[in-house]
């Protein structure tokens, strides 16, 4: 057995099977893989005995889920109206030159990912920075290989 499909017998053995199981057997396989690839989207159809299209329509409805890797610290910059008003340009183009990297690439060694997002809701802490759950406030240019350090020992 491949070591790809213990790793779905081990998703697969917490859930009955029922369709209404299939974001959180999404959630489980993305935390496994840090995105959904394609085998894991077709083994799940089958396991759920649904349509692969059922599969990739729920998948692309939510945000929540990616579909290319991901660095293990994916840092994601607002560029919403008030963190864009606060600066947010200057700053991605900042973390782009710190890292090396564009805006939807992640580092050679997979330790980052750039992204944009639109909205975070922490308007009040403008321009605002997510690296994974943590979320950083008033983030000016200078402050990025601050941010980025904080990460570089736990890569």
């Amino acid at each position: 057995m491949k070591k790809e499909d213990v790793k779905f017998q081990e998703i697969f053995s917490r859930y009955k099977g029922d369709r209404e199981e299939l974001i959180p057997i999404l959630q489980d396989t993305q935390a496994i893989y840090g995105y959904l690839t394609d085998p894991a989207m077709c083994a799940i159809a089958r396991f759920l005995r649904v349509p692969q299209s059922q599969v990739y329509g729920v998948s692309t409805f939510f945000a929540q889920f990616y579909f290319t890797r991901r660095g293990k610290h994916a840092i994601k910059v607002c560029l919403g109206t008030a963190c864009h008003v606060k600066g947010a340009g200057r700053l991605m183009e900042a973390f782009e030159r710190e890292m090396g990297i564009g805006c939807g690439c992640i580092t050679d060694d997979y330790s980052f990912s750039l992204e944009r997002v639109n909205c975070v809701g922490a308007c009040a802490i403008a321009p605002v920075v997510m690296v994974g759950e943590d979320v950083y406030g008033h983030v000016e240019s200078k402050r990025v290989k601050e941010v980025l350090e904080t990460y570089a020992d736990k890569t």
